[in-house]
């Protein structure tokens, strides 16, 4: 047995080690788990990788990607071999203060991407494995993935776009160890049956024995080696490897043990890998293979965008008003890149592909996929735009929650908005989308009128970088009413009507602010004075401009919105001004909606300028005329 393979069977054995330790000091965690994968770990970290261990910023480093993130403690312990965390951090594991979270978050520097919602670690790796190819960059990106979590759709999502790419720096690897949490796995113990469905994907396909450590390191030989497109070694395993009490055994997935049976199992782990346990680690002085330097693609970002070319009372959509600023965004940053799940010529982002070819991403319909890509390629220093209808984000809301979780500056357009999509139906309604993306933490949700709003909030995504940004787009044209000296900002609003006569407040944003412009229009017939604010920034709000204009109008206030009710804007107003002493009436939808044209479903979902006006009548105790 050489040297080298006894050295990397003594890391598992220490993997196994402390997964068991850290987890009982925790009193949780996932050690059967960890300690399937162990084998494949060592492999990783102290054969395959090319890595600076000090410096996991290193644009040329190998990525991994923890994908069954319950199996963190074999992450950590990886890294405590490694030389990066000491045997007192790694007993931090799970604590308040500790950056070892159960699941593994960017709070750890180390990690590559928050993991724990199962399913997404493919497609996250399929995103750093395009960025590599795009700048030039040599790095692999290995992705570790459990058994249970390839019935995940997504993962097949990945595999198929990572197969049409052709991502030869792709290596995913399958834990094919039978158990899942409550019952037997789909395929069990039938290793060829993964290896079959990647072949169909397209997939180069390994099958090993995930505890014969010279089967592993040759496969992550062939791996490394294999250039038409990605590989994935699918390594059968036995869940709790090398303890009695638990190894194959059901029951005992997600339980750690207590301290009183710790020693036993240790004891139990030591005499089944005695000659791993006495293996002289130190005489091996083992350094990790530090990558080849690579210049790459040098990134350069101006973030401010060329003036663009609307003329006032021109018809143009937002939705291409957003393609007009992406494609000014890509001349302005070599780093933006865009994502469109074959909505191109709807989205507005076949502009963006016409100038920059190599910089989209065609994603097809496979919006899952596409955002966790988005992940991926933004951990490696791009700034993703991704787009699609509004309605069909919501299908991949568990992939931006984990973007969220992972500190993820991702850029989501959702394009035809509300009822005034018309024909189509609800189907293609974008109505839940401002409050699904309200909810996570740090985002902001833009929701612009016209194109000249459109275009400069764009420019302000782009240099946002503190979380996920939402921007709202329009089917249907709607005319510019800002001229190229306006200025918009996150957090902002504008006062489009307003004087000393106003008794009543109107905040409207993107549609039903030219709603609201038509009721502004009827009510002066009626010689009724209103104030009309253009909300186009939804989360965070201008609270302060709100009050200071509701209060300056009778202390009277609706809102108008083509979402619905429920984690719209209106609710964003009324809590905003909950102790303001402001009357608020919300107009949004209420309804499931149907086909019909744009005018007829506003006026049916009494969002329309009739609405408004017979509002503001009943607010004001005034009969309609």
């Amino acid at each position: 047995m050489s040297t080298l393979k006894k050295f990397l069977e003594h890391n598992a054995y220490q993997l196994r080690v402390s997964s068991l330790k850290m987890t009982t000091v925790a009193g949780s965690g996932h050690p059967t788990s960890a300690l399937s994968a162990a084998d494949l770990v060592s492999a990783l970290f102290f054969y395959a990788m090319r890595y600076e261990r000090h410096n996991p910023d290193n644009q040329n480093n190998d990525r991994f990607i923890l994908s069954k993130g319950h199996a963190s403690p074999v992450l950590y312990a990886a890294w405590k071999e490694a030389g990066v965390l000491t045997e007192d951090e790694l007993l931090t594991y799970r604590k308040f203060d500790s950056v070892l979270e159960g699941h593994p978050t960017l709070r750890f520097p180390w990690s590559e991407a928050a993991t724990g919602s199962l399913g997404m670690g493919l497609s996250i790796g399929a995103g750093m494995a395009l960025s590599g190819r795009l700048d030039k960059r040599n790095f692999k990106t290995y992705v570790l993935m459990g058994d249970s979590e390839v019935a995940e759709g997504s993962v097949w999502e990945a595999a198929e776009i990572a197969a049409y790419y052709k991502l030869n720096n792709l290596i995913g690897l399958v834990d094919c160890n039978r158990l899942g949490q409550s019952t037997e796995t789909m395929h069990g113990h039938h290793a060829q049956r993964y290896a079959n469905k990647f072949q169909a994907f397209g997939w180069n396909t390994i099958i090993v024995d995930g505890h014969d450590m010279e089967q592993i390191m040759g496969a992550l030989d062939k791996a490394r080696e294999h250039q038409e497109g990605p590989t994935i070694i699918i390594a059968k395993t036995l869940k709790g490897y090398g303890i009695d009490v638990a190894q194959d055994k059901e029951g005992f997935h997600g339980k750690s043990f207590s301290k009183d049976e710790l020693p036993g199992i240790l004891e139990n782990l030591k005499q089944r890998f005695l000659e791993a346990a006495q293996f002289d680690d130190a005489a091996f002085a083992w350094q990790p293979t530090v990558p080849e330097k690579s210049n790459g693609t040098e990134q350069s970002c101006l973030k401010e965008l060329t003036v663009p070319h609307y003329t006032l009372g021109e018809q143009v959509a937002t939705r291409f008003a957003y393609g007009h600023a992406l494609r000014a965004a890509g001349v302005a940053c070599n780093t933006v890149v865009s994502l469109d799940a074959e909505v191109k010529n709807s989205t507005g982002a076949e502009f963006f592909e016409e100038k920059f070819p190599d910089r989209f991403f065609q994603c097809f319909i496979a919006e899952q996929n596409m955002v966790s890509m988005g992940v991926g390629l933004n951990r490696r220093g791009k700034i993703p735009f991704i787009s699609t209808f509004g309605c069909f984000l919501t299908r991949a809301h568990d992939q931006i929650r984990m973007a969220a979780i992972g500190s993820a500056t991702l850029r989501l357009v959702g394009s035809h908005a509300g009822v005034s999509i018309g024909e189509d139906g609800p189907s293609q309604m974008a109505l839940e989308d401002i409050a699904q993306m309200r909810a996570l933490p740090n985002s902001i949700v833009l929701y612009p009128s016209d194109a000249m709003c459109t275009y400069r909030l764009v420019e302000q995504m782009v240099a946002y970088d503190r979380g996920i940004s939402y921007l709202r787009t329009t089917r249907m044209t709607t005319p510019v009413i800002y001229d190229w000296q306006e200025e918009f900002y996150i957090g902002g609003c504008k006062v489009v009507r307003q004087s000393d006569e106003d008794q009543l407040c109107i905040v409207g944003a993107g549609v039903t602010l030219f709603e609201a412009l038509k009721a502004y229009e009827k009510l002066q017939e009626q010689l009724i004075s209103v104030a009309v604010i253009d909300l186009y920034s939804i989360k965070p709000l201008d609270h302060e401009t709100i009050i200071k204009v509701a209060q300056a109008s009778g202390k009277k206030l609706i809102t108008v919105e083509d979402h619905y009710l429920q984690g719209g804007l209106g609710e964003a107003v009324t809590y905003a001004l909950r102790n303001a002493d402001i009357t608020i009436e919300c107009l949004a939808v209420t309804q499931l909606p149907r086909s019909g044209k744009p005018q007829e479903l506003l006026a049916w979902a009494g969002i329309d300028a009739a609405g408004i006006v017979k509002k503001a009548l009943a607010l004001l105790g005034r009969n309609a005329q």
